[in-house]
């Protein structure tokens, strides 16, 4: 059994900015990093977009929208320096008719709101000489939106804060399985060994409340898993997107829609789509976890978001399968794609802190105990907001235990 002064769990890249800044920030003390997959990153910052998000959307105040400003300045400085692959490239969020041009113009008022950089309406014209294949009535130009390699961020966060100090761990292949009270810390058990430490730091991801409860943190609401698919456009396709293309998004929706995004490879991906997943942890259509599925189903939240959004669900379903429909939706931005333009690509699944009403939660929830600090709801953009939420979590441990 060996004695830590912080174990962070969770090798996202939530825990992995956590572990770096914790570090930097009290280099005399010993720390571990524990995750039970094989590889860091091994699920939700690995299987997202890939996009440095601006902070256009947030409600203004909220710690999405300042932790995004802040975390996306930072998450370009730090891999600038540390070279890690990524491209300010910027992007279009299009409206597609003039239906759209209400919403469009909300969106605007709050990147302004937000202090967005450089954030401009542009006419259809403009659009053309942005993306040529882009059609829409008008759009809001994002110049400081990126692409970036977030495993890659990830790895690199990690590595660097084991150079401030040699004596911390990084523990891969290795579930925690449960906290318990250990004199004035925490005896953390993992399905390898036992670790004593004077404070815990959870960042889960996707089993964030099966966590924190092990940890006796008093938690009503509910982590319910969606699953997001992606098609890729095919090598004679690619010239047709140039950057980033958004829709205006539903505001009655919890998700961003289907877009384009080029990523740090040069590839080109279209989604995703959000369907309700019957395993938390699984990236096929038909992939199936009894524990997961029944704490979902049996939860009123899950039932009522699925009751407030019934079109919005089963078209997402009929899209999950069917190309043809996936490509519609496409068309909607850029209508010269056709079925031979897309092969299908990965999928992703993002986890959502349902309440009992059904709400998804608007923004990023931290909570401290007398032992502990859960990172319980960080959904996008909690990638790129990944190096200010470590600030966060940092200040809130300096204020409480150091």
């Amino acid at each position: 059994m060996k004695n830590y002064d912080v174990v962070v769990v969770g090798g996202g890249i939530v825990g992995a900015a956590t572990f770096y800044k914790m570090q930097k920030r009290f280099p005399d003390k010993v720390m571990l990093l524990i995750d039970k997959m094989p590889a860091l990153a091994a699920h939700q910052t690995g299987h997202n977009s890939g996009v440095i998000h601006s902070g256009l959307y947030y409600k203004p105040g909220s710690l999405k929208a300042e932790n995004c400003v802040k975390g996306r300045h930072e998450l370009v400085r730090f891999a600038k320096e540390h070279h890690v692959p990524h491209d300010v490239c910027g992007k279009v969020v299009v409206a597609a008719n003039a239906t759209e041009m209400g919403s469009l113009n909300t969106i605007h008022g709050l990147g302004l709101e937000n202090k967005i950089e450089g954030i401009e309406l542009i006419n259809s014209d403009q659009l053309r000489d942005i993306e040529p294949e882009c059609r829409g009535e008008a759009a809001l130009w994002v110049p400081c939106t990126g692409i970036i390699d977030f495993v890659s961020a990830t790895e690199k966060m990690v590595e660097v804060a084991l150079g401030i100090q040699p004596l911390s761990s990084v523990h891969l292949s290795e579930e925690v399985l449960d906290f318990n009270p250990e004199g004035e810390g925490t005896l953390v058990t993992t399905s390898k060994a036992k670790y004593v430490t004077k404070h815990l730091i959870v960042c889960g991801g996707l089993q964030a409340d099966r966590l924190a409860k092990k940890d006796g943190v008093k938690l009503r609401e509910k982590v319910v898993g969606f699953r997001g698919d992606y098609y890729e456009l095919n090598d004679h396709a690619r010239h047709k997107v140039r950057n980033l293309i958004y829709p205006v998004p539903n505001p009655d929706f919890p998700f961003l829609g289907v877009h384009f995004t080029r990523m740090t490879n040069g590839e080109i991906e279209c989604g995703p789509n959000a369907v309700f997943t019957f395993k938390r942890e699984g990236y096929g259509k038909t992939d199936f976890n009894l524990r997961d599925t029944a704490d979902a189903l049996g939860y009123s939240g899950t039932w009522k978001l699925f009751f407030n959004n019934v079109s919005f669900g089963i078209n997402e379903y009929r899209r999950a399968f069917s190309k043809r429909l996936f490509l519609k939706t496409l068309q909607h931005l850029v209508p010269s794609l056709t079925m031979d333009d897309l092969r299908p690509g990965r999928s992703g699944v993002r986890a959502m802190l349902l309440n009992r009403q059904g709400d998804t939660g608007d923004d990023f929830r931290i909570e401290t105990t007398d032992r502990s600090i859960h990172v319980l709801n960080a959904p996008s953009p909690a990638a790129t907001a990944a190096l200010a939420i470590g600030d966060y979590v940092a200040d809130r441990y300096a204020e409480r235990f150091a």
